[in-house]
């Protein structure tokens, strides 16, 4: 008999195409990962891999081994899905992954009074900016801001939510020192290596200069407040952050729309079905701020 475990050792080597990566990827060390790949090309006969200076490279019975591997994972997330579904238990494990900006200044308030109503649930939040894999059972539930619905999965279900507006925004300061006419450039913010955005040619006020590159959300925010420049941000948090102020002229852009995803049997699971109807509830409660209208401070 193969041992399944062996088999993901070797998926897991596959596709990071080093031990190194699979390693990293399930946790475990280099060892353990070389000893259980040698234990599948004992069993099957056969070596799997070729050695090489840019990595490991499937040999042709590695690349046999690699599609039937495939749909053995497949059949194990299918079993472990229709089991779960049956699970209408409101103990357990609860996996919602969510973007930063999501999480940090908007949802986790909400995500509390959830894990509050429900103690018995172990709750496990994944604040990421990327896509995390339903159907590979790396989350239960995913919030995402989605741009074109088309993009969206064939095999989730999703769950509409509202529209999401952004804007451009600076440091009120900033802004003030612009219109009292301070000469000092003003740079467009952007995360990591995205290009230069369109609306560096738009509004009142110009974003000239190289770009500043930030490599998180936090940073970015925190580099618009301290005047280096204007950055495009979602309305809920630029309208919310009182060193902040939207830049004249930039038009409201509607960029996404939340999306709560679930993937086959594993809605169908009590725990699943509370949260995503209760955050549903609670982001149809926030359509005003997450489209951009005026939020009193008062």
């Amino acid at each position: 008999m193969i041992d399944w475990d062996d088999v993901r050792y070797f998926l897991a080597a596959a596709r990071g195409g080093s031990l190194r990566a699979a390693a990293k990827r399930l946790g475990v060390n280099h060892a353990t990962v070389l000893r259980r790949i040698a234990q599948l090309e004992e069993r099957l006969g056969a070596q799997m891999f070729e050695k090489l200076p840019s990595g490991y490279r499937l040999t042709a019975a590695g690349e046999e081994v690699l599609e039937f591997a495939n749909q053995m994972e497949a059949s194990s997330h299918q079993l472990e899905t229709r089991v779960l579904g049956r699970d209408q238990s409101v103990r357990g494990l609860l996996r919602v992954t969510l973007p930063p900006f999501l999480a940090t200044h908007l949802l986790m308030p909400d995500i509390a009074d959830f894990a509050r109503l429900h103690p018995d649930i172990e709750m496990e939040i994944v604040s990421t900016g990327e896509v995390v894999n339903l159907t590979n059972r790396e989350a239960d539930v995913a919030i995402r801001m989605v741009s074109d619905r088309k993009t969206l999965p064939l095999n989730l279900h999703g769950l509409k939510g509202p529209d999401l507006l952004a804007g451009v925004y600076m440091s009120r300061e900033r802004l003030a020192a612009w219109r009292a006419g301070a000469p000092d450039p003003i740079r467009p913010i952007v995360i990591g290596g995205q290009a230069l955005p369109d609306w560096v040619d738009e509004g009142e006020v110009r974003a000239t200069g190289v770009p500043f590159r930030t490599p998180d959300a936090d940073a970015q925010i925190d580099a618009a407040r301290q005047g280096i420049g204007m950055t495009r941000l979602p309305c809920f948090v630029g309208d919310a952050d009182h060193l902040l102020a939207k830049v004249p002229g930039i038009d409201l852009k509607s960029p996404a729309t939340i999306w709560l995803l679930t993937q086959g049997e594993t809605r169908k699971t009590k725990r699943v079905r509370l949260f995503t109807e209760f955050i549903s509830h609670r982001l149809a409660a926030y359509a005003p701020r997450l489209a951009g209208r005026p939020i009193s401070r008062g």
